[in-house]
């Protein structure tokens, strides 16, 4: 008999390249998004309830929730100049923890920022309405079109709006930083040397020590969104260079403005005023003396609203576009337009925060409000990811590629675990705290219903062929991985 001639096996098609992204951003814009994405107007407004919490010790809550930030940032830089992606710490989990980590963490990360898109669309449309007279939903949709717009014109054209909206915030919290000064050390008309608001009311601590830790909890979300710079460094055009300032200096900048706005506002404010709980920066800006203070905080208040608008559409595009490069997403969402635009992932994702707007009108206190408490702890599962990825890839790229190592995690490992167990700890004091205690049981279930997608997923074997490596410039992350 004739032996059968062997069967050539049919080769696979070539995987398409993955369309690129513009590389458009500069060192100016990644300053001014590292900055605007951790100001907005929880610092403003949201501040007044850490306050009232725990009255001057506020400022050791914020110390305290900027120092975990801060190290979250420098674990975060490590990973970025080592392997820029535009997948940042989803990318990362999927390397070095493994698929089910970046396609949860990813998708959970997406969900929130579509939400917040919604959160501020409506907080910025009740500012307007005091100048429009427009119902307040037709206000929320205009602000999403426009930031919606700007985002689809070009990656430059997001660059630029973060950065003069960024820039109001800075020059809003420079000002008051150097006329509250002048005011507490009695360098400013009718003003005296007086610190006495720091003991005056109950002491330094009027609440006890246990509220320090309460009112952390609230300061950790204030802080959210300094990691929008690791996601844009992809589409930068010196990515190491400006992830490596982003998560080092930019960051103590936002400590300074932060911790040293906050002294400064219960220094002149007593923490017990009614008026604290109400907008802290007004209050303090009308016992200085500045005519028009509502007006003023008003405006800057709505920059910082616009500014976390336009980040939340930019990033929630950008991670949905890098769950798509793995498969965990349609793979049309890949595509770009001919400006570089991931067109498709930015109008998916605003397609979710306009229902989410009308969900806010037709439904505030029951859908909405679930939606927003279902978010509400996702920043948390996100930073202890980051740690855990950090762990195993740092300890991957010394032994396999120490070169790419030029930015480095302090006290490796021993202060990431310290980093790891703070936030851990806010989790716990999530579940005791009667008032946290709902978002971190519904932001469960949205993990838990990522995790069963996940499982279906897998189970059911319709992953699609990833479109391309999500570290650019590097291997498969499985191959990195060794999965």
């Amino acid at each position: 008999m004739t032996s059968p001639v062997p069967q050539k096996e049919p080769q696979k098609e070539p995987r398409k390249p993955q369309p690129e992204l513009s590389r458009s951003l500069r060192n100016r814009h990644m300053s001014m998004i590292a900055i605007g994405g951790a100001i907005g107007a929880g610092l403003f407004v949201g501040s007044g309830s850490v306050i009232k919490t725990a009255g001057p010790a506020a400022i050791v809550s914020y110390c305290l929730a900027g120092a975990l930030v801060l190290c979250t940032m420098r674990m975060l830089g490590e990973m970025v100049v080592a392997k820029p992606s535009s997948g940042s710490f989803a990318d990362y989990a999927r390397t070095a923890i493994g698929p089910w980590a970046g396609f949860t963490i990813g998708w959970l990360y997406w969900y929130y920022y579509v939400i917040i898109v919604a959160v501020e669309a409506v907080a910025g449309a009740a500012i307007l309405h005091a100048w429009l007279d427009l119902p307040l939903w037709v206000l929320a949709m205009g602000l999403m079109v426009v930031m919606t717009a700007t985002n689809l014109l070009s990656v430059k054209s997001f660059g630029e709006f973060e950065f003069w909206f960024s820039s109001v915030k800075v020059a809003a919290i420079v000002a008051f930083l150097i006329v509250g000064g002048l005011y507490v050390f009695g360098g400013w008309p009718d003003s005296s040397f007086d610190f006495s608001n720091l003991t005056a009311h109950g002491g330094f601590t009027p609440n006890g020590f246990t509220a320090i830790f309460s009112a952390i909890v609230v300061v950790i979300f204030a802080f959210g969104g300094a990691e929008i710079v690791t996601i844009a460094a992809a589409e930068s055009k010196e990515p190491e260079r400006s992830v490596a300032r982003a998560t080092t200096g930019i960051i103590w900048r936002i400590i300074l403005f932060y911790v040293g706005s906050i002294v400064l506002v219960v220094t002149i404010v007593p923490w017990d005023s009614a008026q604290v709980l109400a907008s802290p920066y007004v209050a303090a800006w009308k016992i200085i003396g500045l005519p028009g203070a509502g007006v003023v905080m008003d405006v800057v208040i709505l920059t910082a609203v616009l500014s976390v608008l336009n980040s939340s559409v930019y990033v929630s595009s950008r991670m949905l576009r890098a769950l798509a490069t793995h498969g965990d997403a349609p793979t049309w969402l890949v595509a770009t337009n001919k400006r570089q635009v991931p067109a498709r992932a930015i109008l998916a994702g605003t397609v979710v925060g306009w229902i989410s707007v009308l969900l806010a009108y037709l439904s505030p206190d029951t859908v909405f409000t679930y939606l927003v408490n279902s978010s509400g702890a996702i920043a948390i599962f996100m930073y202890l990811m980051i740690g855990a990825s950090q762990l195993r890839m740092r300890r991957r790229l010394e032994r396999e590629e120490p070169e790419r190592l030029t930015l480095r995690m302090w006290l490796f490992p021993y202060l990431t675990w310290v980093v790891m167990a703070g936030f851990a700890a806010v989790l716990v004091a999530m579940a005791v705290i009667a008032d946290q205690r709902t978002q971190l049981l519904t932001s469960l279930g949205s993990l838990a219903v990522v995790l069963v997608a996940y499982a279906v997923r897998r189970a059911r074997g319709r992953s699609p062929e990833p479109a391309g490596p999500a570290v650019a410039g590097d291997r498969e992350p499985d191959a990195v991985s060794g999965r």
